[in-house]
């Protein structure tokens, strides 16, 4: 329960993921790689960290903020498949969409949001490839949305 203290140190928690507004599931196991769907910032308690597009109604600093609580909401996706964040052996991809003005050009200072955090939290095994793209609109008018692939112990 290292990386969970390691969260709690750093003021962040990880609950039950947030119930899907789709016909999916939180994360799907292939062997030992998992594929965690695409989460928004949602706090605990339902609300969104943030809403709006980058570039007009969030900045960059509030979009980071939103990155990294998209990618805790991944690690409780991967934590309701695998029972335990220390069987993540290695953090391998991430997405990461942003909900752009089209002038915003700055997507990857807020993927970075969700890339600290995990290099926090597993070190180098953290480190890992990633695309940060612009998204004309998210879901709930979310400014992020993150999903993830991870390499997970048997």
């Amino acid at each position: 329960m290292e990386v969970e203290r390691k969260l709690a140190d750093l003021g962040l928690e990880v609950s039950e993921p947030n119930p899907s507004i789709g016909n999916f599931v939180p994360a799907v196991r292939a062997g030992n790689l998992l594929f965690v769907s695409g989460n928004l910032p949602r706090l605990p308690d339902g609300s969104m960290a943030a809403t709006g597009k980058l570039g007009r109604e969030v900045s960059v600093d509030e979009g980071y903020a939103a990155a990294r609580q998209c990618a805790v909401n991944c690690l409780s996706a991967a934590r309701s498949i695998i029972g335990d964040l220390d069987k993540v052996q290695r953090v391998c991809k991430l997405l990461v969409m942003v909900n752009s003005d089209p002038e915003f050009s700055d997507q990857p200072l807020v993927g970075n949001g969700a890339s600290d955090l995990l290099v926090e939290l597993y070190g180098e095994n953290g480190r890992h490839a990633r695309s940060a793209v612009g998204m004309a609109a998210l879901p709930r008018q979310a400014p992020v949305e993150v999903e993830m692939i991870l390499e997970v112990a048997d």
